[in-house]
């Protein structure tokens, strides 16, 4: 087993909305409820599966009136919720690149904000190909979404390891033969990946 397929949002990148509504609202109570009730993970899942971010604040502000200008700021301050890499899984994607094991990624991103992640990780480079769900208006777990890493990059789904922070996504990778990991920290992945026969060679 020598193919290894990564999320990213979670696994990969620190990315959080609140990086940027802490700033724009006082307390974090006031920030829990607004992504809780105005921009909601359903809301944004919407922008992954392929809306335009035009068409979303248009729609939501209609409903919201009083935070338009809040939720302008998800779409227009957008990388602004990105934290960073996680440093510690980099250096094992990193890892994994030395010892030639083919790298996919497979991830829920809205595909006009993830050329802000191409540009700012110069590691995505190191992926034989991603899946971007914006890109193909499918989200996670919709196994049709695993199915097009066959389709487009012929990698044999039972032949791969999938990792991902989601465990919807990682029951859904199971569902479909893969070896699924659920990703908590980059310690306990290091362990899953030497089980699953990867790393074996490294400290």
């Amino acid at each position: 087993m020598n193919t290894v397929v990564f999320d990213l949002g979670g696994v990969l990148v620190d990315w959080d909305p609140r990086y940027l509504y802490r700033q724009l609202l006082p307390t974090d109570d006031e920030v829990e409820r607004f992504l809780a009730e105005v921009t909601t993970p359903e809301w944004n899942a919407e922008q992954d599966r392929g809306r335009s971010w035009d068409a979303a604040v248009k729609l939501l502000s209609a409903e919201f009136p009083d935070h338009a200008e809040l939720i302008a700021a998800y779409h227009h301050r957008w990388d602004e919720m990105i934290g960073g890499p996680v440093a510690e899984t980099v250096d094992v994607l990193a890892d994994l690149r030395n010892t030639g094991a083919e790298l996919y990624a497979l991830t829920n991103w809205s595909a006009e904000k993830f050329p802000i992640a191409r540009e700012r990780f110069h590691w995505l480079s190191w992926f034989q190909g991603i899946v971007v769900s914006g890109e193909e208006q499918l989200v996670k777990p919709d196994p049709r979404i695993f199915h097009l890493l066959t389709d487009r990059y012929g990698v044999q789904l039972s032949s791969a390891v999938y990792i991902d922070d989601n465990p919807p996504n990682v029951e859904a990778a199971e569902q479909l033969g893969m070896t699924a990991v659920h990703f908590t920290s980059a310690a306990k992945l290091r362990v899953d990946l030497n089980s699953a026969g990867l790393l074996l060679n490294l400290p």
